[in-house]
């Protein structure tokens, strides 16, 4: 593009979604640092300018309909449109995950975060992005989301989970729905993996850099006029559902 990508980066203020906002900044693209918590915010905000980073903050609480609104109207003032919007923020719901143990209230923390948090975003900037030439959507998601993995025997998917695995698997349906949907238009929506990577959602047990899981994000939101959609990906190529 010859004007300045704009881009929107969800739970930007730390791990995993600092380093694609560090990431897509690095590419000369002007980033909204999306996130609820103020001072971490316009901390990270800080420390992205002072790495050259055209940088801003965007409060926003994925699980508000008024906070999305309001980034809504916010990204609109500054840049007018969206270019590439990257829904990462997430929660685990909290343990115990256990089926048979696992209280309702720890699902419903997940999923609405990391699915309707999701929707909500998508609807709301859906019409900052079709004013871009070449919008691009990411949602990040995981590999625990993917059924073959879930059921292949022997392959090792993490512990078992009846909210944080179950609500990416439903993010990666949501994700082909609105691929379908907008398969006819210039948005391409794909959801990644970013691999086990040591965050504060694990307790920084991953194995991963956050550096490392934002690659696949990043990959995808270049992605050329064209490129695929509908598609779950990582670093070593596709994921199966």
């Amino acid at each position: 593009m010859s004007e300045q990508t704009i881009a929107l980066v969800t739970g930007a203020n730390k791990g995993i979604g600092y380093e694609i906002a560090a990431g897509l900044g690095a590419l000369g693209w002007r980033v909204g640092v999306g996130a609820r918590d103020g001072q971490r915010r316009e901390a990270a905000v800080e420390k992205l300018r002072a790495q050259g980073v055209d940088a801003f903050g965007v409060p926003l609480d994925v699980t508000d309909d008024e906070s999305v609104a309001a980034a809504a109207r916010l990204i609109e003032e500054r840049a007018g449109r969206l270019d590439v919007l990257v829904n990462n923020a997430g929660v685990t719901g909290g343990m115990q995950q256990v089926p048979t143990a696992v209280d309702l209230e720890t699902v419903r923390t997940a999923v609405e975060t990391n699915v309707f948090g999701v929707i909500r975003v998508m609807d709301a900037m859906l019409p900052l992005l079709r004013r871009s030439a070449s919008p691009r959507i990411v949602n990040m998601s995981s590999s625990v989301g993917s059924l073959t993995r879930q059921t292949t025997p022997g392959l090792e998917t993490g512990p078992i989970s009846a909210a944080y695995a179950p609500s990416k698997t439903f993010l990666n349906a949501v994700t082909v729905q609105y691929a379908k949907q907008l398969r006819d238009t210039n948005i391409l929506i794909n959801a990644a993996c970013p691999g086990y990577c040591a965050t504060d959602l694990n307790g920084f047990r991953g194995v991963r850099t956050p550096e490392q899981g934002a690659a696949t994000a990043i990959r995808l939101a270049n992605l050329p006029d064209g490129g695929p959609t509908g598609g779950f990906f990582e670093d070593d190529g596709v994921v199966p559902w």
